[in-house]
């Protein structure tokens, strides 16, 4: 697979990582289809997994956990939005427009590459769920993962792509978690003490944590 240029932010060798994963989806045409439609729907999944995040802190009761379980979609979306700065910023074309000859099983897109909006997402969910349950926050990281994995399956992304967008999404998540903590933390606190109160706790009143 040649290199129509040197365009690649990062080089041959990113181009060189892309390249062996690009053939092995030559290889693997049985995965073209469930590879495809978690890179382009799995966003969906991470939606339903920050909605059990907060049904299970709210069921426990655990202020500090409903606290992070609904904070974790805000985060994600300031992860995202901060993304597109850096995304402007690096201005990295997409596999296809270096390596014209490669596999593609996705809608090819006119927006730059690094770093993945997917994979901030994911990164980003990662951390919050995390902080809101370690058990379904384990579960989410490897979602991410296969999130990852699968953007650079499909030739949407090159490898550094993925992996910057998993750290820039869990940075800006876990940054922004902590700035607003405490201000969200009592807004939580003081809507568990109003009518909205089921919203924030399955628990009876004067048993929350």
């Amino acid at each position: 697979m040649a290199a129509s240029g040197s365009a690649v932010l990062w080089g041959a060798a990113q181009e060189d990582w892309f390249g062996a994963v690009n053939h092995f989806a030559r290889l693997t045409p049985w995965l073209h289809t469930p590879a495809r439609l978690y890179a382009e729907y799995g966003t969906v999944l991470f939606a339903g997994v920050l909605m059990c995040a907060w049904l299970l802190t709210r069921r426990d009761g655990d202020l500090d956990r409903v606290t992070a379980a609904l904070w974790a979609p805000l985060g994600a979306l300031i992860a995202i939005g901060v993304n597109q700065f850096l995304v402007a910023a690096f201005a990295e074309p997409r596999p296809y427009t270096v390596l014209p000859d490669a596999l593609v099983l996705v809608s090819r897109s006119t927006d730059y590459s690094f770093p993945s909006d997917h994979a901030v997402m994911a990164g980003a969910v990662t951390v919050g769920v995390l902080l809101a349950n370690r058990k379904l926050g384990a579960l989410t990281a490897g979602l991410a993962v296969l999130m990852a994995v699968t953007r650079v399956y499909v030739g949407a992304h090159f490898p550094l792509d993925v992996a910057a967008g998993l750290a820039v999404g869990a940075i800006v998540a876990l940054g922004s978690y902590g700035a607003a903590r405490p201000v969200f933390s009592r807004l939580v606190l003081r809507l568990s003490r109003t009518p909205v109160r089921p919203f924030v706790t399955a628990q009876p009143v004067g048993t929350s944590r």
